[in-house]
């Protein structure tokens, strides 16, 4: 019987479990799979748009709301791949937990509902460009992503340092012991 060929026991599956388990000290690379990486750190490519636009093009993540007589949905969209998340109340499970599908509480709920599923995916940081009257459902959805830890201003992208420049930017995979802080010693109790 060929070795490929053999039954499966339990023996078998536990050396392979054991096998793929135990870490690869001679491994010479690491293969990160996550697309959003590079603007994590700040390196991937930013569009600058054209000057004259008015709300610019200068953004990874964006956040669009849109508001129909009966419902209201936000999208957040990236610059090359388009919508990468959505919450709308016309999603049932939002729909059912809600009196009315556009009123104040919808869109208090709705903000609840997308910085959630923008945090579990790792979006923390976008831009913005909805005008806002004070005191307006709208105004209270973009408080309330505020709130629950999504931020409307992106980090500038690093710019290349050229050899001749004298001020180099700090990388932020890199830390200096200058960013750091002193910690104050822990006080001493008096017996």
């Amino acid at each position: 019987m060929s070795r490929s060929a053999r039954p499966l026991t339990s023996a078998r599956v536990f050396h392979k479990i054991k096998e793929l388990s135990t870490p690869q000290t001679s491994a010479a690379y690491v293969i990160n799979r996550n697309p959003r990486n590079l603007e994590r750190l700040r390196i991937a490519y930013k569009p600058g748009g054209y000057h004259l636009e008015k709300p610019g093009r200068s953004y990874w993540h964006t956040l669009e709301i849109n508001t129909s007589g009966r419902y209201v949905s936000a999208d957040v969209k990236h610059f090359e791949n388009g919508t990468i998340l959505s919450a709308s109340t016309s999603e049932w499970a939002i729909k059912q937990q809600l009196y009315k599908t556009n009123d104040t509480s919808a869109f208090v709920n709705l903000g609840r509902v997308l910085a959630h599923r923008c945090l579990q995916s790792g979006i923390t940081e976008m831009t913005c460009n909805v005008d806002a009257v004070p005191g307006s459902k709208l105004e209270k959805l973009l408080q309330t992503l505020q709130d629950n830890g999504v931020s409307f201003k992106e980090p500038a992208r690093l710019a290349n340092s050229q050899p001749w420049d004298a001020k180099r930017h700090e990388k932020p995979w890199e830390i200096s012991e200058e960013s750091l802080e002193p910690t104050a010693p822990p006080p001493k109790s008096v017996k």
